[in-house]
């Protein structure tokens, strides 16, 4: 980092990053960030109409998507889908709707544990 800047804000140096620098992310599912129980709808996926343009995994803000190579489908991740919606509208063909979570076996997906 430029000098002015850990001057300014008093950046100790062993937590210093340079700039550019690549901070590693979590990698694969995070157990603390289960959101599956706030939503009362799920998107449903119709793999007739499905393109796999892959807009719902660009859009979805929790990763809720992912494309299965085995079966060359998009895959829906209930476990960390909190029904916002926004798969849905970003789909270009229309392949995915709503549908009320109360309509599927085992309704929501329940945290083990409450917060």
């Amino acid at each position: 980092m430029s000098p002015m800047y850990c001057e300014k804000f008093r950046i100790p140096k062993h937590l210093e990053i340079a700039d550019g620098a690549v901070v590693p992310a979590p990698v694969g599912e995070q157990p603390m960030m289960k959101t599956g129980n706030w939503r009362t709808e799920r998107p449903v996926i119709d793999h007739e109409k499905c393109t796999t343009c892959l807009n719902c995994f660009a859009f979805c803000p929790d990763s809720s998507w992912h494309f299965d190579e085995k079966s060359e489908k998009m895959v829906w991740n209930p476990i960390y889908c909190k029904g916002c919606r926004v798969c849905v509208e970003v789909c270009p063909v229309d392949a995915l709707r709503l549908e009320n979570e109360l309509n599927f076996k085992g309704g929501v997906a329940r945290l083990d544990k409450p917060y």
